[in-house]
């Protein structure tokens, strides 16, 4: 199964938060931050949104930063993705 966005919606895939603190300490998993580094999976079309062209600029691929508290996390064949508007990505890492 795949999931396809639609409008400005992006799918994007965490990428794996740091498990050591910078003095060495190991955290759990409970004890981790959301992380806000994440890959784009899959981009919506763009288009009329609220009467408004929104052209996309992030694609498939990209590594992006988001909002803390953004999106709508979904699970698809055991992976968990979130889904959230072009406008709650931050900036695109290079």
């Amino acid at each position: 199964m795949t999931i396809r966005p639609l409008f400005d919606r992006v799918v994007i895939k965490a990428v794996e938060a740091e498990e050591k603190t910078n003095s060495g300490f190991i955290l759990t998993t409970a004890a981790q931050e959301k992380p806000q580094i994440a890959e784009v999976v899959a981009v919506g079309p763009g288009g009329l949104v609220d009467g408004k062209e929104v052209v996309m600029t992030v694609k498939a691929g990209d590594k992006v930063i988001v909002s803390k508290y953004s999106g709508t996390e979904v699970k698809c064949d055991g992976v968990e993705y979130t889904i959230v508007k072009q406008s709650d990505i931050l900036a695109i890492v290079e």
